[in-house]
């Protein structure tokens, strides 16, 4: 076996998905990058972002208790790195970008028609954590680009989402989802028809 290495706490949990997280400021649409998220629930369906406490995204946030989560596919790539390096405060991110800002049921929430999935969220909680404030948002609407259905149904490969990967000696990637290794809920069946016993 090989021997583990002990590094100290970090924040390595993979993949990280790379998401545009949206919200109005002083009037504007604005975007950042954000690593940190995920589902959190699924009656009523939630998720989560941490956000640093002093980003131009995080005071639309606060202000207007909406927000939206933008998946971007790996065509917005630049897009996706230029609203992590540059703050809403000093760059319009939606010209720089050429996004086409539209709005669902929350007129303070706007979403990227560029990118295949948006999500709609209203603020359940804003956590204090430290470092960053982690916002539990109640998804209200889905928006899925009508070419990355397939029978009616999202299809990742067509999605083509990607994720943000801290890499060796400071290097950090972005990286495109891999190859399918398992049929999920059927796999791990085979380990209980070798078990011979229940667990």
């Amino acid at each position: 076996m090989t021997p583990k290495v002990t590094l100290g706490p970090q924040t390595l949990l993979y993949p990280m998905p790379a998401l545009l997280v949206g919200a109005t400021v002083d009037g504007n649409p604005n975007f950042m990058t954000v690593a940190w998220g995920g589902i959190a629930n699924s009656d009523p369906p939630m998720l989560t972002v941490a956000v640093r406490h002093n980003r131009h995204t995080m005071k639309g946030i606060r202000e207007n208790g909406t927000f939206s989560v933008n998946v971007p596919s790996v065509d917005q790539v630049k897009e996706t790195d230029y609203c992590g390096i540059f703050s809403g405060a000093r760059e319009d991110k939606v010209a720089r970008c050429g996004f086409t800002v539209f709005y669902g049921h929350s007129a303070t929430a706007p979403l990227i028609r560029e990118c295949p999935v948006n999500l709609e969220c209203k603020v359940i909680h804003v956590l204090d954590l430290g470092t960053h404030a982690l916002v539990v948002g109640q998804i209200t609407e889905t928006h899925v680009s009508e070419d990355c259905l397939t029978a009616g149904e999202p299809d990742v490969h067509k999605i083509r989402p990607f994720a943000y990967t801290p890499g060796v000696n400071k290097e950090n990637w972005y990286c495109a989802l891999g190859e399918e290794i398992a049929k999920a809920f059927s796999v791990g069946m085979e380990i209980k028809k070798g078990s011979g016993s229940a667990s």
